[in-house]
């Protein structure tokens, strides 16, 4: 198709904004998926997302309106997810800038704007859910016209439950969005935006064509230039609902190229793809490398199941870039995965996915952040597992990571909020009212904060009208200390915890209170404890299973049963030496996911 009639686009807006389902109006409009077949929430094709009723994974889907091609990628709205907005932006010329008319301006909404106008897009203003009666129309486009300092006049209205003003929001953005610009008649490059794997084509890689053409023929071999891969293609075309082999896509198009190749390895997100004798081209601007902010330790409860999981591992990472993980064994649950997310929602849904797509019993760790760790020889080191803390005699300093918290909530619960974030050490930067009924505030906050059920608190706190999104500051010193957990004397490092000095006690007794009432009992009493360094600073017992040595015998003398009772508790005062205790996979579980 000519260069000129194509519309690259996305939809960027704060979670439950209603992206989906203005795509379905869209994908309805063009007559891209028969009527008959469509579903609610269209191209939100995992089971997860449809029961979450969020968007997890960027899709790209092609339609024709008016005799343009229009190629949308539709995007994730939480925060966890922010990676595959980026990505999504690197593909486009423009962006709808999608506001939910019931709630307003939202925390991700300024967050994906702003990544919007840094991609150079040309932006998109409109209001959904209009059909619904809450909300104040005139308000929020004053609102959207302040905050982002665009016209009120350009911000349209739409409804994707009824599909009112979609159609003219198709006709806007084939009008407003430029045409994709790139050579034509020169070496093709493509940028790979998204990828994934099929079990008969290989690696395929989503792509958006910037300049030449790329064809399946004879002797095409293409070069992946980050990891200088070949291959020859097995397929090219495009994604309609599927996708649609066509053996060419031109300058400006997005579409897909299977690779053919085994080694899931070969293709990375942001990556360039040229011909093999092309020498002259250099690489496009890719993504910048992301870096996980919570750390996880994924163990399958059958250890015979380790291997399925690295390989599970290594495919969802193969989709989704922002998963690090690496191999990980333990004493007590045996052979895992030191997994890396950059969220607490993102490591619930990787661990949903384990378990659904691979079929696959998992077990995780309490999530931890990245912390840095200055020696007494000035070495600086990272560590993502507590037990990985140095003996605190070798510890110069410990730092830890500091976040730029951005939280949009009604003015009637800035109260509650301050109070929350005060709590979790955080520092009021700003706060602003963009209008009499609504607050913005930024907070510096340590990430560690953010991970200890912030996001539910601030929801219970705010009757779950509060948005927040962040992003990374730096590292900061804390006086913390490691908590270790010892069960009958021995430590047990899934159960180790990096906490505030001030807070160990609390955090340690607590922690040895749920213990007690989860492990069995043994045959011998057993101390629980927890401790920093030597020092105990909280204690439980649990007592032993006891056997009635005198249930057999009918009667006697009181000397004959306390011989009895003697000999028992030498039995027990050596078992109790010798014995070991077997902490079983379910109470980590239970104490785990507590």
């Amino acid at each position: 198709m000519d260069q000129q009639r194509i519309r690259n686009f996305c939809i960027i807006a704060h979670i439950d904004h209603g992206k989906s389902t203005v795509a379905d109006r869209m994908l309805e409009i063009t007559n891209t998926v028969d009527k008959r077949n469509l579903v609610e929430q269209t191209l939100d094709s995992m089971d997860l997302e449809r029961e979450k009723g969020i968007t997890i994974k960027l899709k790209a889907i092609r339609m024709e309106h008016n005799g343009y091609q229009l190629n949308l990628i539709d995007t994730p709205g939480h925060v966890d997810f922010s990676y595959e907005v980026s990505r999504s932006l690197a593909a486009c010329e423009g962006a709808v800038l999608l506001v939910d008319k019931t709630q307003g301006i939202q925390a991700q909404t300024v967050s994906n704007f702003y990544k919007a106008v840094e991609s150079g897009l040309k932006i998109i203003p409109v209001i959904n859910k209009v059909d619904l009666q809450t909300g104040d129309l005139e308000t929020l486009k004053d609102d959207i016209s302040k905050t982002f300092g665009l016209e009120k006049g350009d911000t349209l209205c739409v409804s994707g439950k009824t599909g009112q003003g979609v159609e003219e929001l198709l006709n806007k953005i084939i009008l407003d969005i430029p045409a994709p610009s790139g050579q034509k008649n020169t070496n093709p490059r493509a940028l790979v935006f998204d990828s994934y794997y099929d079990e008969y084509l290989g690696v395929v890689a989503n792509v958006r064509v910037v300049d030449g053409n790329f064809e399946v023929k004879q002797n095409t071999k293409l070069k992946f230039m980050a990891t200088n891969t070949t291959s020859s293609p097995e397929e090219i075309g495009y994604i309609k609902m599927k996708r649609v082999k066509t053996g060419k896509i031109s300058t400006g198009e997005v579409g897909y190229i299977a690779t053919g190749l085994k080694d899931i390895k070969a293709v990375k997100v942001g990556d360039t793809v040229v011909l093999e004798e092309d020498s002259l081209s250099g690489p496009l601007p890719g993504y910048k490398e992301i870096k996980p902010f919570v750390f996880v330790s994924i163990y399958p409860i059958d250890n015979s199941k380790s291997s399925q999981l690295r390989e599970a591992l290594e495919k969802l990472s193969l989709s989704d870039s922002s998963l690090s993980y690496e191999p990980e064994n333990n004493t007590a649950l045996g052979f895992g995965f030191r997994c890396g997310f950059l969220g607490l929602l993102h490591a619930e849904i990787i661990q949903e996915r384990l378990e659904r797509e691979y079929n696959l019993s998992l077990i995780s760790t309490t999530p931890a952040v990245r912390y840095k760790i200055i020696n007494t020889k000035n070495e600086t080191l990272f560590i993502t597992s507590p037990a990985d803390l140095p003996d605190i005699t070798k510890v110069k300093e410990i730092q830890e990571p500091w976040i730029l918290c951005k939280i949009v909530c009604p003015a009637l619960y800035s109260g509650p909020v301050i109070k929350l974030c005060t709590e979790r050490r955080g520092l009021l930067q700003k706060m602003e009212y963009p209008n009499e009924n609504t607050v913005f505030f930024e907070y510096e906050l340590p990430l560690a904060e953010l991970v200890y059920n912030f996001f539910d608190d601030l929801k219970s706190v705010s009757s779950g009208f509060a948005s927040l999104d962040y992003d990374f500051l730096d590292y900061r010193g804390v006086n913390a200390v490691k908590l270790d957990i010892l069960v009958h004397g021995e430590v047990v490092d899934p159960l180790t915890t990096i906490v505030l000095k001030n807070k160990a006690q609390e955090i340690g007794k607590s922690l040895i209170r749920k213990l007690k009432d989860i492990i069995p009992k043994q045959q011998f009493a057993v101390s629980l404890q927890a401790a920093v360094g030597g020092k105990i600073l909280a204690r439980e017992d649990i007592p032993a299973l006891r056997k009635n040595v005198l249930a057999k015998m009918s009667g006697g003398h009181r000397e004959r049963k306390d011989k009895l009772l003697e000999i028992q508790k030498k039995g027990k005062a050596r078992m109790k030496r010798i014995g070991k205790v077997d902490i079983p996979q379910e109470a980590f579980r239970q104490i785990l996911t507590k």
